[in-house]
């Protein structure tokens, strides 16, 4: 059995260790973690039944696997505080944006072996998008080891490390933009006299279902796109206002900028 240990339990950490524990994994890892306030922890502790204290050292002394899951700005403050800690053999696994392996190489010391993840939000109801980069060389056990972990939280891609803040503008930043149009729709719907519960329901069921068209049917979006447009239907007409608005380069637009973004974070 593996000790995993959560440096920094938020939003994210919690998602993983609930990921874990209802997954076919759990028998594998034995979790612990850390989080900022001793009342912070003891409401994670409870409610997961894990180790779990303020003490970030501690969390390395004893884990084999360690997730460091705090906020861009504080991860070198966090990984100071716990760098006489870290030991060859173990595996350390960043989800802050923007940070990578090179600094995440020098401010834990250098011993570990490295991998650097962007999981998005949608990770809290076990369908998450993790991208993930691994540093040269890491042994193909190890890389496994990390695809399982975030895979009980939902989708799990390898890329370069170079085009991962190309994926934090785009699955990272992602859900926010289909918040705004999942919102956008349905607003719609009750500007049309749909009530606003089942306006969104409407709006986000259809997102949802078009998409688990695009990735259980593997077929290019316009393709599908041009299913739902019969010549001379109300389809084409609103596909024609969308254009006009210049929907799909501002999308394109909002990717770049976040990208550009995550660069520039830590």
């Amino acid at each position: 059995m593996s000790s995993l240990g959560i440096l920094g339990v938020g939003t994210m950490g919690e998602a993983l260790i609930k990921g874990i524990q209802g997954s076919s994994i759990a028998k594998q890892f034995t979790i612990a973690g850390s989080t900022k306030s001793e009342a912070s922890a003891a409401v994670v502790a409870e409610k997961y039944k894990i180790d779990c204290g303020t003490d970030n050292a501690r969390v390395v002394k004893k884990s084999d696997v360690l997730l460091l899951a705090v906020k861009p700005h504080q991860a070198e403050a966090v990984l100071a505080e716990a760098a006489g800690s870290f030991r060859k053999g173990q595996l350390l696994i960043s989800i802050c944006a923007a940070l990578t392996l090179d600094k995440l190489r020098k401010w834990s010391g250098g011993k570990c072996a490295l991998v650097r993840a962007m999981p998005n939000t949608p990770a809290i109801v076990g369908e998450g998008m993790t991208v993930f980069c691994a540093e040269k060389g890491l042994a193909e056990a190890e890389v496994q080891k990390a695809e399982a972990i975030f895979s009980t939280m939902g989708s799990v891609a390898r890329l370069e490390e170079s085009l991962m803040d190309a994926a934090t503008g785009l699955s990272g930043c992602g859900p926010a933009y289909v918040f705004l149009m999942i919102e956008a729709l349905s607003e719609a719907g009750v500007k049309l006299g749909i009530p606003r519960k089942t306006s969104t329901l409407l709006a986000a069921q259809t997102l949802m279902g078009s998409a688990k068209m695009v990735l259980e049917r593997g077929e290019h979006p316009a393709a599908m796109k041009d299913e739902v447009t019969t010549p001379a239907g109300c389809t084409i007409d609103g596909l024609m206002a969308l254009e006009e608005g210049k929907l799909r380069v501002t999308l394109i637009k909002g990717v770049l900028a976040a990208a550009k973004r995550s660069s520039t974070l830590v």
